[in-house]
């Protein structure tokens, strides 16, 4: 008889259960689709920061006393020592290599701007500023494999007016404010001077950029260097990494670690410990982190982060309530099965078993659903958000399995309690 009630459980007052279920998908799906989107807005968002600029700065650790102003450096364009460009394929051999996004090398010569075409800059003999560096250049690593990098992955917001200049070419690109100053736009030919040695460069666009480079030229980094008579060489490297916010555990001394710190903390795709692998490659050679950048890269997602997790919780809160609300009202209702349950000898236990199978079937049957719809909420959110729909993680699926369980189970917990307290001979009697 006890076997045939458990039997036919199922199959009476249906929508109790169908509520159950209900309301345990809609939590898992919410659940789902929040721990998909915060599992993936880490690295979303650390790669559209990287559009927004580079995040490392590298330069000479035998350079002149740092000048550093609000995250700028502010030291003399010509001061100081100078690095080999031909190591800079090293970066891709670190731990954290495929977190490198980019690099450009720059070095920045002061030179006079002549006309050397028919169109005539307004002002003849005009001493600026060139600006040598990579704009798409590729970089031999040392595994025997090439990158392609340069301004173009560490500064891709800089738009120009016409066409970058070709890293193999005499060409560059004219700052908006030094073009409006010097009558310059796509097509003009300049000469530049600088100690003695000269080039003839065909400005093949105007930039844009809201910093120094607006009143300067941009050309490629061979030409600076053999204007500069600094052949293989330059004077700082931007860095464009995918990083992990930072804690309070990144920003401990390596020094003081243990091993088992040291290479949790190695490990980890912290700015700390990228720089520190990088300068490890890079002998010589000091990096340090653009603070504005890295500072507000880690606030923006610590919070984003946070409010994902807030979510999940809310939502998961929201539906042990309202498992708990079904789980009572069926409890009232099925008080006389539960009568002729005890009645026939089956104990608490017994009692509490039979609620708590049917709850976690019911955890199976919502979970399973609320996986489902969640997926496909996670890829309209992705798709929305990013324009990227998130990678399928199939780990979630357990996860989420186990947190309906967990879920219907707390959300039952007075319920159940309630329901093995039923005393069978009043109820039995219709008391």
């Amino acid at each position: 008889m006890f076997l045939r009630i458990v039997s036919d459980s199922f199959k009476r007052k249906p929508r109790r259960k169908i509520l159950t279920a209900a309301a345990l998908a809609l939590g898992m799906a919410v659940a789902t689709a929040t721990l998909e989107v915060a599992l993936d807005v880490g690295d979303r968002l650390a790669r559209e920061f990287r559009s927004l600029g580079a995040n490392l700065l590298v330069t000479p650790a035998s350079d002149t006393l740092p000048l550093e102003i609000g995250g700028v450096d502010y030291r003399p364009v010509d001061a100081g020592a100078y690095l080999p460009a031909s190591d800079l394929g090293k970066l891709k051999t670190i731990f954290w290599r495929n977190n490198i996004v980019g690099f450009a090398p720059f070095l920045d010569v002061p030179v006079e701007i002549a006309s050397a075409g028919p169109v005539r800059t307004s002002h003849e003999d005009s001493h600026e500023e060139l600006i040598g560096t990579w704009y798409s250049h590729s970089v031999s690593v040392p595994d025997g494999s090439a990158f392609t990098t340069g301004i173009s992955a560490t500064n891709p917001w800089w738009r120009v007016e016409g066409r970058w200049f070709s890293d193999t070419a005499d060409e560059g690109v004219a700052g908006a404010a030094l073009g409006n100053r010097l009558n310059l736009r796509a097509g003009s030919k300049i000469k530049v001077d600088s100690g003695g040695q000269s080039r003839t460069l065909t400005i093949t666009g105007i930039v844009s950029t809201g910093g120094r480079e607006d009143n300067s030229i941009l050309a490629p980094l061979e030409i600076a260097q053999a204007l500069a008579g600094r052949p293989g060489q330059y004077r700082r490297l931007l860095v464009s990494a995918l990083t992990k916010p930072a804690d309070s555990f990144s920003q401990r001394d390596p020094a003081t670690m243990t091993p088992v710190e040291y290479d949790r903390w190695y490990c980890s795709p912290y700015i700390s410990s990228i720089s520190h692998q990088m300068q490890q490659q890079l002998p010589g050679v000091e990096v340090r982190a653009i603070r504005q950048v890295a500072e507000g890269e880690g606030r923006i997602l610590t919070r984003v982060s946070g409010l994902m997790w807030l979510v999940t919780i809310a939502a998961l809160f929201a539906a042990a309530l309202a498992v708990g609300a079904t789980s009572a009202t069926t409890v009232l209702e099925r008080r006389l099965e539960i009568g002729l349950m005890k009645a026939l000898g089956a104990s608490r236990r017994a009692v509490s078993a039979f609620f708590i199978a049917e709850q976690l079937f019911l955890a199976l049957v919502g979970g399973l659903l609320g996986y489902a719809l969640g997926i496909i909420l996670a890829r309209a959110l992705g798709l929305e958000i990013f324009g990227v729909a998130p990678a399928l993680r199939w780990i979630l699926l357990p996860i989420v399995l186990l947190l309906a369980a967990v879920v219907a189970l707390m959300g039952s917990l007075l319920p159940l309690g309630r329901a093995s307290r039923v005393d069978p001979a009043p109820v039995l009697r219709g008391e």
